[in-house]
């Protein structure tokens, strides 16, 4: 492959590094980041696509440093959920003959739609391939906390360990206690069906819809048990909320963020749960009162969290990170090797797909025939959000 490396002076008066491939090609696709793999790159080299990655060392990029990288002729931008997506960049992207944006990721808090609408562009999405990766990263929180690793390990390396007591570092065993759910959606009853089928907890979940799949698998799997001589295991809809955070000895957060899961987790429901319970959170920073979480935290040091995202990501409240009893780690449900890859494959094909014209794949949640390497991916765009109100073609394939 043809590989050139440009540096452009612009208005941020210093050089932006460019990875450039395939310079002749027809249709000019922009990343704001590079991406996992080569998988994605490739995909769009072969269709004609001079792709440029930008390898500025900022970690999140301006408004102002995505209009230089759209310039004067641009097609579609693969960015990412840090960037704000809004009127000023579509109608960049848009005066610059653009078709297409697609974020590497499900969540698309950073776009505003209804100016992607207005300008006529594409705004994609890569769920369908973070499900199981975010699940396990919930559960491993969760072992984390459940017995104390993090603590542990810190304690180990301190050169504090002298010798076996029978006090040190006891935690939960999960085996037989209830794990409650809040949103039992893809990710929800994924992570439910882990900890049921992995550490045979009791399942209490709460969704706005019935979990009917979710309900069937551990009733069968209690059958199952009961069969082998086990204790079954068993599951119920909670009508409530607080009524999870009353019974369950261990609780994740899955839902979506908006104005009714905002500050979903708060100090009056914290003060429901049990004292020793744990608190996991891998869907989005604002759905817990983080504050409230880290007086709460600080007054009760026999419950534990596992937080994957905060409220005002990067920084974390004041106070969290003196808690011993919270485990935290930076916004990487998704890293997988396989689901990065994935998700740079599916915003790519996102992109190409408005680029070139062709239709709406008919599942976003099924995407598998996009991530065959050793087969060509359906000429569709996987995930398309805007997709009915633009009125694009849904493929029948």
């Amino acid at each position: 492959e043809e590989l050139l490396r440009l540096s452009l002076f612009s208005t941020m008066a210093k050089p932006v590094s460019i990875e450039v491939y395939n310079p002749n090609g027809k249709y000019r696709v922009v990343s704001t980041k590079p991406m996992p793999g080569t998988r994605w790159i490739n995909l769009l080299v072969d269709q004609g696509c001079r792709v440029e990655i930008c390898h500025l060392k900022k970690t999140i990029l301006s408004v102002e440093d995505i209009i230089d990288l759209i310039g004067d002729k641009c097609d579609g931008v693969i960015g990412q959920l840090t960037e704000d997506w809004g009127e000023t960049l579509f109608s960049a992207l848009s005066k610059a003959g653009g078709k297409a944006f697609s974020n590497m990721a499900v969540g698309y808090n950073n776009v505003d739609v209804e100016a992607a609408n207005k300008y006529g562009i594409a705004v994609g999405n890569t769920p369908g391939v973070l499900t199981e990766t975010t699940a396990e990263l919930a559960a491993s929180l969760s072992l984390a906390a459940a017995r104390r690793i993090v603590e542990a390990d810190e304690f180990m390396r301190g050169g504090l360990y002298e010798g076996w007591l029978p006090h040190l570092f006891v935690g939960n065993l999960l085996k037989g206690q209830t794990v409650g759910v809040i949103g039992a959606g893809r990710i929800g009853s994924a992570y439910a069906r882990m900890m049921v089928e992995g550490f045979k907890m009791n399942l209490i979940y709460f969704d706005l819809y019935q979990s009917t799949r979710l309900e069937k698998f551990v009733t069968a799997y209690g059958q199952f048990l009961k069969a082998n001589g086990e204790q079954p295991v068993t599951w119920k809809r909670a009508s409530s909320m607080e009524e999870v955070l009353r019974e369950a000895d261990l609780i994740s957060l899955h839902p979506v963020l908006d104005k009714t899961t905002y500050h979903l987790v708060n100090k009056e429901r914290l003060a429901m749960m049990k004292k020793e319970a744990i608190l996991v959170n891998c869907s989005r920073g604002p759905v817990i009162d983080e504050a409230a979480l880290v007086e709460h935290l600080k007054e009760n040091p026999m419950f534990r969290v596992g937080l994957d995202v905060f409220e005002e990501e990067p920084f974390m409240k004041p106070g969290l990170a003196d808690t011993k009893n919270a485990i935290v780690v930076p916004h990487i449900a998704s890293a997988s090797k396989w689901t990065r890859e994935g998700m740079a494959t599916l915003a790519a094909l996102n992109v190409l797909g408005r680029v070139k014209g062709y239709p709406i794949w008919h599942d976003p949640n099924r995407v598998d025939p996009f991530l065959n390497e050793n087969a060509s991916p359906p000429n569709a765009s996987p995930s398309i959000v805007n997709s009915k109100a633009l009125g694009l073609p849904v493929s029948k394939l």
